[in-house]
């Protein structure tokens, strides 16, 4: 398990991962908030970005809409810093750039905007007291989905396990190539998470197979199961971690959050060496 880092308020360049599918209903908030407080549960300082208008990452960490003075929209069009946007939560070391109703408008505003597609990147790329941002991205590939994936590192994909899923994650990886040819050339898919998969469905586990067959080591071990905790803990203003720790789906969420951990290893030791071998 990552021990937590010696000085945790000390700024450096935390990793960015995206949350996407541009499907909605396939549990991308949900992993989003869950992941996010997983990874603050093992010493991580963890920063959430709400960038979908409808707000319910930031209500299912406890955030009020009445309450919210800057959100994600300040950061994006006034330049406000997101440390001072940035909400503490009831979640140790978990905070949230909320979002606001002003999102639903921000497509429109992105089109005529200078810079368009980098807003985010210059928010978010610079050093910050996190180990790690991650953003809930709306569930579209629009203009605010773009900020985010030329922002990010990498990209979790929640994948619902149903009939069409394998062709709407067909549709992201061209999305994802279009942006590694045009803004972000590092940007790859971290991993995929299959999500509401039950066992006694013949269909979750038929798609589950499908797509380890075509995506291999890309797709995460753990599956997230269906379970009604996960559905019941946003409306309590809690992650379902938090609400009920010994579900199925908050244990699944938390040996999630391992295999991310271990993958973020593996992506550190692949860039040590390729720089050992830019100086050799």
């Amino acid at each position: 398990m990552m021990q937590a880092r010696s000085n945790p308020t000390d700024k450096k360049h935390p990793r960015l991962l995206a949350v996407a599918n541009q499907k909605g209903g396939v549990g991308k908030t949900t992993t989003a908030v869950n992941l996010a407080t997983a990874l603050c549960a093992v010493g991580q300082k963890v920063l959430l970005v709400d960038l979908d208008s409808q707000g319910n990452a930031s209500t299912g960490l406890g955030v009020r809409r009445s309450e919210i003075q800057k959100s994600t929209y300040d950061v994006l069009f006034d330049e406000a810093n997101v440390e001072d946007v940035a909400v503490k939560t009831k979640v140790p070391r978990l905070s949230v750039v909320p979002s606001s109703l002003h999102l639903a408008g921000a497509e429109i505003e992105l089109v005529t905007a200078d810079d368009r597609e980098y807003k985010l990147k210059k928010a978010l790329r610079k050093p910050l007291p996190y180990d790690y941002v991650i953003i809930d991205c709306p569930p579209s590939l629009s203009l605010l989905t773009l900020n985010a994936f030329v922002a990010v590192d990498s990209i979790v994909v929640p994948l619902q396990c149903e009939f069409y899923a394998l062709e709407g994650l067909s549709h992201l990886v061209k999305t994802i190539e279009r942006v590694q040819r045009s803004f972000n050339p590092d940007l790859d898919i971290h991993g995929v998470v299959l999500t509401m998969y039950d066992q006694r469905n013949n269909l979750s586990g038929a798609v589950a197979a499908d797509v380890r067959k075509h995506f291999g080591d890309k797709v995460y071990k753990t599956v997230i199961p269906r379970n009604v905790r996960l559905s019941e803990a946003p409306s309590y203003g809690l992650p379902a971690i938090v609400y009920d720790m010994k579900c199925p789906g908050a244990q699944a969420y938390i040996h999630l959050a391992g295999e991310v951990i271990r993958r973020e290893r593996d992506i550190l030791k692949e860039e040590q060496m390729m720089q050992k071998g830019q100086v050799a």
